[in-house]
């Protein structure tokens, strides 16, 4: 048989039925299983295959076949299902350090992710942060010591879209490996195992799942790093997805491709019909040719993505009013949804940075984030200019 495409991938791929035949995902809903005889437990627990399963905490068919389906599309040998995005995170980055190693980081990314550096540095990891953009600054960061180089392929809430393959080379070339946060590029704009990143991890909690229902998180590589270093660490600390949250996550993904190329229409079209507006500083989207990486975000994604930043000139007060005054767009911190959500990051998701850190990675008191969703885009762009109106 051919290659499949993605949308037939994401429809059927993974999937795992039991004697019944039934057609739709079966969910598993169980924290043990029985065995036979002790024999096989004893055997089991030595040497378990990919069908056959100890404890939901160290995995189960219905989170199999999400994990499964998820390594189809993302073009690697495997993947772990965590409990939600910075789960998945913590397990990545954790499971590849100890006390005196170095990991050079992006410092453009999401408050969760900065904190759980912080965490580490704690542990006794080093951690240099740097301009995400500059390739210069990833390889004067580099040392002996570095083993991790971590970056969002594209930032939150910036929209900064990081040289992946140029960063990937300049760590390699240090023989760190390579962990990318995709999660603002999504599966189906994802290139990065393509351009040579170790380490794909998303928060599945977005566009995967689509409908705002559930928590959860997947990482992404080789199997010698996903069955070794990362599913050591995840199921022992306790990070594992429950099976009921696979479940509704492989739904989400029937109609992920479908979901994700509306979203990003909607966000072209809007970034379009608001650039330049009066009461904007700045209209961010990397599909705009304005985008300082727009050239980048084409080539690495082919697309400018599903979000987009409006920076309003009258500050934290324009902002409260434009947000104040949406009817359609609802005022959340929730990203990659079929509904379209607005959020304040200076006053949320990196509210506990400090100014000056906020201005480092242009989060000002102005800067709106939207996530757009699949509703009809004319009435997005009426319902945002008007909030403009109103600000």
């Amino acid at each position: 048989m051919t290659e499949r495409k993605t949308r037939t991938k994401l429809v059927h791929d993974g999937i795992r039925r039991s004697q019944y035949g039934e057609l739709a995902e079966a969910m598993f809903l169980t924290q043990g299983f029985a065995y036979p005889s002790a024999e096989a437990a004893e055997q089991r627990f030595l040497n378990a295959s990919d069908d056959e399963f100890i404890y939901a905490r160290y995995g189960n068919p219905t989170t199999r076949m999400f994990e499964d389906r998820m390594a189809s599309i993302e073009g690697t040998e495997d993947a772990f299902a965590c409990a939600s995005g910075m789960a998945a995170i913590n397990g990545a980055l954790t499971c590849l350090v100890k006390a005196g190693d170095h990991i050079v980081a992006a410092r453009q990314m999401f408050g969760s992710c900065l904190h759980v550096l912080k965490v580490l540095q704690g542990f006794g990891v080093d951690v240099t942060l740097v301009d995400g953009t500059d390739l210069e600054a990833w390889r004067a960061a580099m040392r002996p010591e570095t083993k991790v180089c971590f970056f969002e392929s594209v930032s939150n809430p910036g929209l900064e879209v990081m040289d992946v393959a140029g960063i990937v080379k300049i760590a390699h070339e240090g023989g760190a490996t390579v962990v990318v946060d995709n999660v603002f590029a999504s599966p189906i704009f994802s290139r990065a195992v393509e351009l040579g990143a170790d380490v794909i991890v998303y928060s599945a909690t977005k566009h995967i799942d689509g409908g705002g229902r559930v928590l959860g998180g997947v990482v992404l590589g080789s199997k010698e790093y996903i069955r070794g270093p990362l599913e050591t660490y995840v199921k022992h600390t306790g990070g594992a997805m429950s099976p009921f949250h696979a479940w509704v996550l492989l739904s989400g993904l029937q109609t992920l491709d479908l979901r994700v190329r509306a979203q990003a229409a909607n966000a072209a079209a809007v970034a379009s019909a608001v650039a330049g507006h009066e009461k904007l500083a700045r209209t961010v989207y990397p599909g705009l040719m304005d985008h300082p990486q727009h050239a980048l975000a084409m080539e690495q994604m082919g697309s400018g993505g599903t979000m987009l930043a409006l920076d309003l000139k009258g500050g934290k007060e324009a902002a409260f009013r434009f947000l104040n005054a949406l009817q359609i767009v609802s005022i959340s911190n929730n990203l990659g949804d079929a509904k379209s959500i607005a959020t304040h990051p200076a006053t949320t998701t990196h509210k506990n940075l400090s100014e000056e850190e906020r201005e480092a990675i242009a989060i000002t008191p102005g800067l709106i984030r939207i996530s757009m969703g699949i509703e009809d885009g004319g009435d997005l762009i009426a319902d945002i200019k008007g909030a403009l109106d109103a600000a």
